[in-house]
């Protein structure tokens, strides 16, 4: 079985997302993960992982999120989260901050690649 580089770099931050969940927070249940990729606009990454960077301070219900850039696209990056749950997860999305970090992303934001639904299970 073989697989291409892009399979490998999701696995990979798939695996570093897991390791950062707090030891405690594994014990209380299933968690909800997802790995995305993100493209900008040509030129644009660095403002857009600006933008992400100041809306993930205060989350409730987030363990771990993690922004990567892309090694081999220069416009694109990837996006690992581990919440407690889907519905915090979903909560998230309405917060003020996350708002407005969604409204100045957007036209910058040249579309979606892969995205992966996961449940995290261990990491430390």
């Amino acid at each position: 079985m073989t697989h291409n580089r892009r399979d490998m770099l999701s696995l990979t931050a798939a695996a570093l997302a897991v390791s950062a969940i707090p030891a405690a927070a594994q014990a209380a249940g299933p968690r909800y993960g997802l790995i995305g990729q993100m493209l900008s606009q040509p030129g644009k990454r660095d403002e857009l992982v600006g933008y992400l960077r100041d809306a993930t301070g205060a989350m409730p219900g987030c363990l771990s999120y993690v922004i990567a850039l892309d090694a081999a696209n220069p416009d694109a990056i990837w996006i690992t989260e581990v919440w407690d749950s889907r519905e915090s997860h979903a909560a998230s999305l309405k917060l003020p901050a996350v708002q407005a970090a969604i409204a100045k992303a957007r036209p910058i934001i040249a579309g979606f690649g892969q995205r992966f639904e996961t449940i995290p299970v261990a990491g430390v």
